[in-house]
């Protein structure tokens, strides 16, 4: 018999593998490839498996071949599969009835539920998982015994206490919520390890969430956070738990990864008693809740009460809720002050992507089209985005301090991030001017979040101003030669950098009132029209260099034309603005117009709206 593959993706053939699966009693579950064998004689499949990443799903075979050793063939091709994708140790979901036979091709059980189990083959896994949590155990169980030495066993431990507690949590973000949930566990064991989820399916990265993590935590003495991996609450063991809904597959999911906790990580770390907050609204952790009660026996689970805020539960979602309102003042309410750089950072991403998503616009990538632009559409500007947050985060916790950072840190991270940018385009600039601007307002905000104090217009464009005039003028760049050639015709004309050593006058005075005032009424396209609002005013040099000083002008009057026309109508009178603006691209195509500093601004304004909240 021949293997042969199909792709899940394509909808005929994932057709195929569900009706053979059924045949078999087996439901469809998430594949990227599957391989088969067939009855020459009828086209039949009657053995097959599929694989999703590192994990192998969906092995069966016929009945009338189950002799024929066809399961090997399958299950060996898999984990070559798998290994020549970079997965040296491969995993395999199964019914418990083919323990047996998998174990006799070198799978190793993981842990077992009623209706599945969880097994693995290969070179690593959960065996080097063990080693690290064990030696973060012995590393914190000889710091407690050298505190317990000088301060004294008596006073050290307490009868009363268990040793050793764990808490796995999510985080996203680290929330006063998941703050309490720790020092309140922490008073109850002489060591408490925090191990963070590590899967990669959150608002916020896994990097992220563990660095806020450990900050937040920083105070607890004994309080251990660990290395997440994928035997606790991943994708591979627990799907359903990042799609957040119940299914009839959940109870499974939750039973597995419970026995990995108790076959596995609770014995590394030497955990006792393992500690969750009570679930009043979702469903989905109150079931795995009441089920870890079950499973790991109530004296080895307690469930603290959840820290409200106005009468409800602080939670991750009700930070990311606020994040949504792109409002700073209410999401920095709920966390520890040591999260508040982690969501400033999210907030500029999350205002670039605004002024991307915007469309129609004139002259610029939206999701329409790509402009006047030839070498970049959505997919490239959206990937950039991504490249750039990191760093964003980096000059977040940069500014997040007592004092202004140094510049040439500011100069460091914003030429990685330059170069990070160029690497995710193949060389294209898509956000050099927008990491400038960006990068000086979020530096500032970190340090007015540090202060505690009231931001406003006033102290954040003076804490820009004082970051910008550390930057000496630009010299070659297209903004610089697009200034030199206006200068020469009108003798003043402001480039960006003047723009941040005035602390962007304009956009405090007009720009962001405009936008604030048109979110208040609820304007649909408040984004467009402060867009027009700000092509009315700016000098933007990428339109001089890509055109000229007097087709810039012709910009700023059509602009103010458009904005005329639809502030001096009545609501119902107004003129269709997507037409206006999808005729001005057609146009600024022509023209080859990008008002790209305008989109930088526009960007600005967004976030530093979200900022003074």
């Amino acid at each position: 018999m021949e293997i042969q593959t199909i792709s899940p993706s394509i909808p005929r053939q994932r057709r195929r593998i569900e009706s053979f699966l059924q045949s078999n009693g087996l439901r469809y579950d998430d594949m990227d490839y599957y391989a088969f064998v067939v009855d020459e004689s009828t086209d039949e499949i009657v053995a097959g498996g599929g694989l999703k990443g590192g994990v192998i799903k969906c092995v069966a075979v016929s009945d009338g071949h189950k002799g024929e050793a066809v399961a090997n063939m399958i299950v060996s091709h898999l984990i070559a599969k798998a290994n020549a994708e970079g997965f040296q140790c491969v995993k395999l979901f199964t019914k418990p009835r083919n323990r047996q036979l998998f174990e006799s091709l070198s799978f190793r059980m993981l842990a077992e539920a009623p209706e599945a189990i969880l097994m693995e083959t290969g070179i690593g896994g959960i065996a080097d998982y063990l080693k690290t949590l064990k030696r973060t155990a012995k590393e914190a169980a000889e710091a407690a015994q050298a505190e317990a030495g000088s301060v004294g066993a008596a006073e050290a431990l307490s009868s009363d206490k268990k040793h050793v507690g764990c808490i796995v949590m999510n985080c996203n973000p680290f929330t006063l919520g998941h703050r309490y949930l720790v020092e309140s566990a922490s008073r109850m064991v002489e060591r408490l390890f925090v191990i963070v989820v590590k899967e990669d399916r959150s608002v916020f990265s896994y990097k992220e969430r563990k660095a806020m993590v450990v900050a937040g935590t920083a105070d607890l003495k004994n309080v251990m956070v660990c290395d997440g991996s994928e035997y606790a609450i991943s994708d591979t063991t627990f799907p359903t738990y990042f799609l957040k809904r119940l299914s009839d597959a959940t109870d499974t999911q939750i039973l597995l990864d419970l026995d990995l906790y108790r076959r596995h990580i609770a014995p590394a770390l030497g955990a006792e008693v393992r500690f969750v907050g009570t679930e009043p609204t979702d469903e989905l952790t109150r079931r795995y809740n009441e089920l870890m009660m079950q499973s790991l026996g109530e004296d080895h689970v307690v469930q603290i009460k959840r820290l409200e805020n106005g009468g409800t539960a602080v939670s991750a979602s009700r930070v990311r809720g606020a994040m949504d309102c792109n409002c700073l003042k209410e999401a920095a309410q709920l966390v520890p002050h040591t999260t508040i750089p982690y969501i400033i950072a999210h907030l500029a991403t999350r205002a670039l992507h605004a002024e991307l998503d915007t469309t129609p616009k004139p002259g610029l990538v939206d999701k329409h089209d790509s402009g006047a632009h030839r070498d970049m559409d959505h997919a490239l500007m959206s990937r950039s985005i991504r490249a750039l947050h990191p760093y964003f985060v980096r000059l977040a916790l940069l500014g997040f301090a007592e004092e202004m950072p140094c510049h040439d840190d500011i100069v460091k991270i914003g030429i990685e991030a330059e170069r990070a940018m160029y690497e995710s385009t193949n060389g294209v600039n898509t956000y050099k001017g927008a990491l400038f601007s960006m990068g000086l307002a979020v530096v500032a905000a970190a340090g007015k979040a540090w202060q505690k104090a009231v931001v406003t217009p006033q102290n954040l464009s003076a804490a820009i101003t004082k970051l910008a005039y550390a930057f000496p003028d630009t010299k070659g760049t297209h903004g610089s030669k697009a200034k030199q050639t206006a200068s020469s015709e009108t003798g003043t004309f402001k480039g960006a950098l003047d723009n941040a050593r005035e602390g962007y006058p304009m956009l405090f005075a007009d720009w962001l009132p405009f936008y604030d005032n048109l979110r208040k009424n609820g304007e649909p396209h408040a984004l467009h029209l402060t867009l027009l609002r700000i092509m009315c005013d700016l000098d933007d040099t990428n339109i001089v260099y890509r055109t000229s000083l007097t087709m810039m002008r012709q910009v700023k009057e059509e602009s103010r034309d458009v904005i005329r026309k639809w502030s001096g109508a009545e609501a119902s009178a107004r003129p269709d603005l997507d037409t206006i603006l999808s005729d001005m691209n057609n146009s600024f195509v022509q023209r080859n117009v990008s008002p790209g500093g305008s989109a930088d601004m526009l960007s600005l304004v967004v976030f530093i709206s979200g900022v003074l909240g």
